[in-house]
């Protein structure tokens, strides 16, 4: 069997892995996401590209040390009002991304780019809308003090999977999508690559 290795430090993704029965290995590539980020949006790249760009460059750093494997990099955006949103780096700022999205739509967008032998040889980018409640103040501030830990990691500050459904009105996509990987789309390759049954 081929192996599979994760390029992704995120837990979600690590855990939609083990949950759908793919044997994997999870390793942490080390770039620089805000740099690379700002260099591409200097260049004019869409929302679009640059989550498929950092997903891809994920994907062929660990591919450079393990060309035998196939390597899974993914990425993920948030696009709202036009502008690329960054994960909050306080309470504080995360309370105001959320304020500014009440009663409205934003967009996710999800990447996944496989490597081997130091190459691409698939990729799958799917974006969801999120249409948001208009929760008030307090619940907001409640929703950040209990969730911290777990949303400080995620950009919008939500996972929905857990209390951050809550907050939403409308979703339009795909629910892995929104977790942060095309899930589906990844099995159906794997599949088809021999690198899992089915």
């Amino acid at each position: 069997m081929i192996s599979l290795i994760l390029a992704s430090g995120s837990s979600s993704r690590a855990k939609m892995l083990q949950q759908a029965g793919v044997p994997f290995q999870q390793i942490v590539p080390k770039i620089d996401e805000s740099n690379l980020k700002q260099a591409l949006l200097q260049d004019g790249a869409s929302h679009r590209d640059i989550a498929d760009t950092l997903a891809e460059y994920k994907a062929r750093k660990i591919s450079h040390k393990h060309p035998e494997a196939l390597v899974l990099g993914s990425d993920q955006v948030l696009e709202f009002n036009g502008q690329l949103i960054s994960k909050s780096e306080t309470h504080e700022e995360l309370l105001e991304c959320l304020r500014s999205m009440r009663g409205k739509t934003h967009t996710l967008i999800s990447a996944a780019v496989i490597f081997e032998d130091l190459k691409p040889v698939w990729r799958s980018v799917k974006t969801v809308r999120m249409t948001m409640r208009a929760p008030s103040e307090a619940y907001l501030k409640d929703y950040i003090d209990r969730n911290w830990d777990q949303i400080k990691w995620c950009v919008g500050g939500y996972q929905l999977e857990g209390e951050g459904a809550r907050l939403f009105a409308d979703v339009r996509g795909d629910y892995f999508t929104v977790l942060g990987m095309p899930l589906l789309d990844v099995l159906s390759y794997l599949t088809q690559r021999g690198a899992i049954s089915g």
